[in-house]
C-alpha cells in the first residue's frame, strides 16, 4: 500500500535528524542525573514495541466479527468490554469503538496532539502524529484517504472521530468477504493497524478455502 505523500516524501515518517539527536540528548541527561533508569526506559519501550500492539486490537476485532454479543458490548461500552478481557491501562482509560458499514466509513485522528489507544494498538505511527494529517483529515478526509490508497465511494458517508485526552477511538473495519467459516485466530491475521484507524479498507479474500 502506498503511503500518503506527507508521510513519505517530506520527512514525516522518520523524525528529522535534529529531533532524534535532541531526544537522545535529553534521554542521556535524564539517565546521567539519575532521574530515570535506562533499564526503565528500555522496559517501557519493550512493552509498547513487543508486548502490546496492533495484534491485540486485531484479536478484539476478529472476535467482534465472530461474536455478535461481544461486538454489541464493544460498541455500547468499549472500555468496560476491554476490561473484561484484561486490556486496559495507559492511554486506554476510555476507548470508544465505531463500526464501518456499507454506508458509513469511519476514520480516526487527534487534531490537537496525538492521543491514541496505545493499550490495544501499541505505538502510534508517525503519520498519525504529523501535523498535515491531523489538520487535513478533518476537512478533506476523502482526499487524505485516497493518498493512503483508500477510495471511499461517494454514496458512503465518511465520519471523522477526533480523539482527545479523555477518549480514544478505534474503528471496527468491515469483515472481508470470503472469510466465512474462519476462526478468530485466522481472521485476526487479516486485521492491520491502519484498518483500525480507518485509513485502510481490508480487501476481500478470493480463492481461499475455509
Amino acid at each position: 500500500m502506498a503511503e500518503p505523500g506527507f508521510t513519505s516524501s517530506n520527512g514525516y515518517t522518520a523524525p528529522p535528524a535534529f529531533a532524534a539527536l535532541r531526544v537522545k540528548a535529553i534521554q542521556s541527561l535524564l539517565v546521567d542525573k539519575g532521574i530515570v533508569l535506562q533499564e526503565s526506559m528500555d522496559e517501557i519501550a519493550d512493552i509498547y514495541e513487543n508486548q502490546v500492539g496492533p495484534h491485540l486490537g486485531a484479536g478484539v476485532i476478529a472476535r467482534a466479527w465472530t461474536d455478535p454479543e461481544f461486538k454489541a458490548r464493544l460498541l455500547q461500552d468499549g472500555t468496560a468490554t476491554l476490561h473484561e478481557i484484561d486490556l486496559s491501562g495507559f492511554e486506554g482509560s476510555h476507548v470508544v469503538f465505531v463500526e464501518n458499514t456499507p454506508t458509513v466509513h469511519n476514520v480516526v485522528t487527534c487534531t490537537l496532539c496525538s492521543c491514541y489507544p496505545w493499550v490495544i494498538l501499541g505505538l502510534p505511527p508517525s503519520w498519525f502524529k504529523a501535523a498535515p494529517y491531523r489538520a487535513r483529515i478533518a476537512y478533506e478526509p476523502r482526499k487524505v484517504l485516497e493518498e493512503f490508497g483508500t477510495s471511499i465511494p461517494d454514496d458512503v458517508e465518511v465520519r471523522v472521530w477526533d480523539s482527545n485526552a479523555e477518549i480514544r477511538y478505534v474503528v471496527i473495519p468491515q469483515r472481508p468477504s470470503g472469510t466465512e467459516g474462519w476462526d478468530v485466530d485466522r481472521l485476526a491475521q487479516l486485521v492491520v493497524r491502519d484498518s483500525m484507524l480507518g485509513t485502510r479498507v481490508l480487501a476481500p479474500i478470493e480463492g481461499v478455502s475455509a
